[in-house]
């Protein structure tokens, strides 16, 4: 019988074969991204010294549904205001193993709209 892999776990192991190469440094810190079916999170990440610089998520900001697509382009929005607060202008993009497409891509290309370069 053919065992098939939870789908998280997969996601897990793309994750990790990208961070093996994507990491956050002071000047040029680490944009991840975690979603789950109700919500989004963003984090700008300093790997280097462990810290998380700016976040912002669709719980925090309160949004009544942050599943969709317009709530990830707002949080994208929002972390690019803070990360400019932050004096933050150039990231790394980590997508955290989900494809590039949907709610990732809305929350990047929003992102970059409101000023984030990567």
């Amino acid at each position: 019988m053919i065992n098939k892999t939870a789908r998280n776990v997969e996601r897990k192991r793309r994750h990790v074969r990208v961070r093996k190469k994507i990491s956050g440094t002071p000047t040029c810190p680490r944009l991840n991204v975690f979603r789950s079916n109700a919500h989004i999170h963003a984090q700008i990440i300093d790997d280097e010294n462990r810290k998380t610089l700016v976040s912002a998520s669709s719980v925090s900001m309160k949004l009544s549904n942050g599943g969709n697509v317009e709530a990830a382009k707002q949080v994208g929005k929002t972390i690019a205001e803070l990360a400019n607060k932050a004096k933050i202008e150039n990231v790394v993009f980590d997508r955290g193993g989900y494809v590039y497409h949907g709610r990732v891509k809305a929350l990047a290309e929003a992102a970059r709209e409101a000023g984030l370069k990567f």
